[in-house]
């Protein structure tokens, strides 16, 4: 079941690109970028297919997506305590880190963070169940290192519409 805004098989990727960054100590500026990239097949010149990540306007459900946040001190001084941290919205499935991304933290509740492994979901009638890749909320990053002035770099997670 799909929220009203995704009541069509295409849906708008404006739809999706839900961010939001709270650097613990603002000690200069940080300018970060949120992409939504889409897996596309791609037929090569000698025949073969190969999978690329373009980016995304429309997604339908079953398309994996890749939630890529770009940041960047723009500032004269190191930026120290950075959290990137990124909802997942109710239509997408969280799967992995991105090839190449550190892990972010998960939660599935908004209180408790750390590996999926480590996470549970409180059921009706009492008790709990493992967490799945599905009941991720949250994604976050913690910079552990102040970032310099000029500094950049990137994480993702990847992700299908559900």
């Amino acid at each position: 079941m799909f929220p009203s805004f995704l009541s069509s098989a295409a849906v708008s990727v404006s739809a999706l690109g839900l961010l939001m960054v709270a650097p613990a100590i603002a000690a200069g500026p940080l300018e970060v970028t949120a992409h939504i990239l889409v897996e596309a097949k791609q037929r090569a010149t000698d025949g073969t297919t190969r999978v690329a990540l373009v980016p995304a306007t429309r997604v339908v459900p079953g398309d994996r997506v890749v939630f890529q946040l770009a940041y960047r001190n723009t500032g004269r001084q190191p930026l120290a305590d950075i959290v990137l941290d990124n909802p997942v919205p109710a239509a997408i499935a969280y799967r992995a880190p991105a090839e190449g991304s550190a892990a972010p933290e998960l939660t599935v509740d908004g209180r408790r963070w750390g590996p999926l492994a480590t996470l549970d979901v409180a059921l009706p009638g009492g008790g709990t169940r493992a967490a799945t890749a599905a009941d991720v909320t949250r994604v976050r990053w913690r910079l552990g290192a102040p970032l310099a002035p000029g500094a950049a770099g990137r994480l993702a997670f990847q992700a299908v519409l559900k």
